[in-house]
């Protein structure tokens, strides 16, 4: 297993979720609440399950697999060293990957935002450096896959 339970882990080199950017290297450590978790699914012999997670800067889409699945809840704090924010599927999410650890450093007491949601924004090479990404443009303000609930 890639994931342990424990009470709190600290890193100095915690990246807020609103400075992440895409990258094919595993090398975002960051802190989030689970706010909402989508149903588990199977693809081959491997479980998935997609979440919103968000801290006080911004929301991003969480890929959780195998175990992981089941060893996280809605209102868990985590902290994530050495994820990956990548495309998956077309989709740009965060994840653990092969070599990233997460671990449950508390639970329902962190202040968050919703919005902007990382995994909402279109990115594009960045002309003058092209191991970069940059913003082009905001797909959604909100989470497409986590809607908001709708005012009644």
């Amino acid at each position: 297993m890639r994931f342990r339970l424990l009470k709190e882990t600290t890193s100095e080199n915690m990246i807020l979720l609103k400075d992440i950017v895409p990258a094919a290297q595993n090398n975002i450590d960051t802190k989030f609440i689970i706010l909402d978790k989508g149903k588990t699914t199977v693809e081959g012999q491997n479980k998935i399950c997609l979440a919103l997670v968000a801290d006080a800067t911004a929301a991003i889409h969480f890929q959780f697999w195998g175990d992981e699945c089941d060893a996280f809840d809605s209102g868990d704090i985590i902290c994530l060293t050495n994820g990956i924010f990548s495309y998956q599927h077309g989709n740009l999410i965060l994840r653990a990957g092969k070599r990233g650890k997460l671990v449950k450093v508390g639970g329902f007491t962190m202040a968050f935002v919703e919005t902007p949601n990382m995994s909402e924004i279109h990115w594009i090479p960045d002309p003058n450096n092209s191991k970069n990404y940059i913003q082009q443009y905001v797909i959604s303000p909100v989470s497409r896959i986590f809607p908001p609930p709708s005012d009644i």
